[in-house]
């Protein structure tokens, strides 16, 4: 990951700012690191558990929830502990530097393959979700001028281009080091907006709106084939899944912390508590959400326009989800611009347009390093996610799609193999046996999920025309 530079200007205080591996001091603490998973967990994924709950119904919808929660939290202690290399005991910084340290051969380009592609297809999520939620404050105004029968179609593809356009703008923060604040800014967001949501739907239930919901959910007779619903229970698990998915940055969150008390104590502490109060909201959302719509249940419970009224409490709502996901995009984009602008380092050492840094005074005394290769490729990313997200703009199948390829290996093999490897568990030994058990009905999950959601994706994409609305 990209360290900012700016330590190299005052050869003089050098030594006072030098963290313990040489690279700038870290300042990172409990309520940021936690600030940092709050902001990475409750994303896109809150906003379509009524839907997968919807899908499964009342017994397997808290059970999934609580399962993916338990098996997410279990996985990501054995992960901060892996932090450090298990011979020298010096800092890993990135995901797959930690699967080099522990493993090494090829699982480090499978890892490495598996996590940028998933924070890849992350940024393309929440730049669709981000869209949508823009798209949704437009016609919500709309509803309330015109009435809830009038049509109010929207375009999501400007709201995309202006969302590419902030990132762009905030791509140029030099690294995750720098985002705290930001990402506090986020959390306080995305409890804002479920909060919303869940009074909203307390509000709908306590109005006697009538619904149907069952202990398995959306009935066979209800969907187009039997098949179908088998098809959905899997994509909800993906979605499911996708709730959980912040594997994928939580060595770079662990990076952050100051080197004492011990990063991966302190870890411990911010996992328990990010996900604790992730899936508070989840069960709330998903139960309390399904109660209000039941097996009509939309699949973004804010901008499926199951609520209308009171409009501007839901123009609000999607407002927090958009000042959210503008936080939580960065933090998962990060990773990706730290692996390429640390590789071309590496290959052109003496190009001065990717290694030089200009320091630019801001105001309150502080220095922004601006650099020119971050500049273009940092604007060439943002511009890809956006192109691809105007394209295939399907919610519920694309997040399902990614947390169904990201739940498994970055969430639960790599991080077994890598605890099992560092304290050298004996093969066939009883906690050798539970984990690899554990992995495997895992992988069976997460394998149904995907095949459910690409199963979502072609149904979609048969009757979907590029650049053009589905609103």
């Amino acid at each position: 990951m990209q360290r900012s530079l700016s330590f190299a200007i005052d050869n003089g205080n050098a030594n006072e700012k030098l963290d313990d591996d040489g690279r700038a001091i870290r300042t990172g603490t409990l309520m940021t690191a936690s600030a940092h998973i709050i902001t990475a967990v409750i994303g896109s994924g809150v906003l379509s558990l009524a839907w997968a709950m919807a899908q499964l119904g009342w017994i397997a919808g808290p059970i999934a929830l609580v399962t993916f929660s338990l098996i997410t939290w279990f996985t990501s202690v054995l992960l901060a502990d892996c932090y450090r290399h298990p011979v020298t005991g010096s800092r890993n910084h990135t995901y797959s530097e930690v699967v080099r340290a522990n493993l090494g051969g090829i699982k480090i380009q499978l890892c490495g393959l598996a996590q940028y592609t998933n924070l890849i297809g992350t940024s393309i999520g929440y730049t669709i979700t981000t869209a949508i939620s823009m798209a949704a404050i437009k016609r919500s105004d709309c509803f309330h001028k015109h009435g809830h029968a009038a049509g109010c179609h929207t375009s999501n593809n400007l709201f995309m281009m202006i969302f590419g356009v902030i990132q762009i703008v905030l791509s140029q923060i030099p690294d995750i080091n720098e985002l705290s604040m930001l990402s506090i800014i986020a959390a306080v967001m995305s409890f804002t907006y479920s909060t919303i949501g869940l009074g909203l739907s307390i509000a709908k239930i306590a109005g006697g709106a009538h619904v149907k919901t069952s202990l398995t959910g959306v009935s066979v007779r209800d969907e187009p084939s039997s098949s179908q619903k088998i098809w959905s229970c899997f994509q909800a698990l993906g979605n499911i899944a996708f709730a959980y998915a912040y594997s994928l940055v939580l060595v770079e969150i662990q990076d952050t912390l100051k080197s004492s008390p011990p990063a991966n104590t302190v870890m411990r502490k911010a996992t328990l508590i990010g996900i604790s109060i992730s899936t508070t909201f989840y069960m709330l959302c998903g139960v309390l959400g399904y109660a209000a719509f039941g097996n009509n249940a939309p699949g973004n419970f804010l901008t499926g326009f199951g609520f209308y009224e009171p409009f501007w409490l839901v123009d609000f709502a999607n407002l927090c989800i958009i000042v959210h996901l503008v936080g939580a995009y960065q933090v998962y984009g990060q990773p990706v611009y730290g692996f390429v602008e640390s590789w071309c380092r590496k290959k052109w050492p003496q190009s001065g347009f990717i290694a030089r840094e200009y320091p630019i005074p801001i105001p309150f005394g502080s220095t922004f390093n601006f650099n020119f290769f971050r500049l273009v490729w940092r604007t060439a990313y943002v511009i890809f996610t956006t192109v691809v997200a105007t394209m295939l703009p399907f919610f519920n199948d694309f997040l399902g799609l990614m947390g169904a390829a990201t739940f498994w290996p970055l969430t639960v093999y790599f991080p077994i193999e890598m605890y099992i490897s560092k304290a050298q568990i004996r093969r066939f030994s009883p906690t050798w046996i539970y984990m690899q058990l554990l992995s495997m009905l895992c992988l069976i999950v997460s394998l149904l999920a995907a095949a459910g959601s690409i199963q979502g994706l072609i149904k979609s994409v048969q009757t979907y025309k590029p650049f053009q609305s589905i609103s």
